[in-house]
């Protein structure tokens, strides 16, 4: 069955297993999500739901989403996002989405949009190798060559330069649930996962486990 919750970032601590040692563990605010939405087969063409994440002051919320809040009897909420399911019967409009779907051991892919790191040099963006730090090289930290002058006379696309770093949508695949608990509706996972604190981020079952 396919699992995914929306949640927020709170942040990164340790615990200790049962052998006593260290495990690194992000610690997640998921949920919960409360269905606004079924999508089915005969209407929409394929099985989904629609779920709102996260409170909201109702003065801050345009009247379209408002609308659809109140078509499905539910408080309006910060985020609205869309999980494809393979079977949609076991939800329904306004039942809410818990920490409690996920256990510890399940092997998770996790998302959210990387830290921004504005304006980075080809360096700090794509791990290049700098100059010879002496004096009279002239040449540390810089791109270096572009590409053939005379033929073609052009640089080719996708060439790794300078350029805006982060702010993406990134995936941490095969991540570990280490622990959930289900009245604080917390997830903790093994590792760092994308985003500052306070971001959202979606957890779903892993593709690739």
């Amino acid at each position: 069955m396919i699992k995914a919750i929306m949640g927020k970032k709170l942040g990164m601590t340790q615990i200790f297993d049962e052998n006593r040692r260290v495990v690194p563990v992000t610690v997640v605010e998921a949920g919960p999500c409360v269905v606004i939405q079924k999508k089915t087969v005969e209407n929409d063409g394929y099985e989904a739901i629609k779920v709102g994440f996260g409170d909201i002051r109702e003065k801050l919320v345009n009247k379209p989403k408002k609308g659809e809040f109140a078509k499905a009897g539910v408080v309006v909420r910060r985020h609205i996002k869309e999980f494809r399911l393979e079977d949609t019967s076991a939800y329904e409009v306004g039942s809410e989405i818990k920490a409690e779907i996920f256990a510890a051991g399940d092997k998770i892919d996790v998302s959210g949009i990387s830290k921004g790191k504005g304006f980075a040099g080809v360096i700090k963006r794509w791990n290049f190798h700098r100059g010879p730090m002496s004096h009279g090289s002239k040449f540390h930290r810089a791109v270096g060559s572009m590409g053939a002058s005379s033929d073609p006379s052009r640089t080719f696309k996708n060439k790794k330069m300078p350029g805006h770093m982060g702010n993406v949508n990134t995936t941490v695949l095969n991540l570990e649930v280490v622990r959930v608990i289900p009245e604080k509706n917390i997830i903790l996972i093994k590792g760092g996962i994308p985003g500052p604190n306070k971001g959202l981020v979606v957890i779903r079952n892993a593709v690739k486990a």
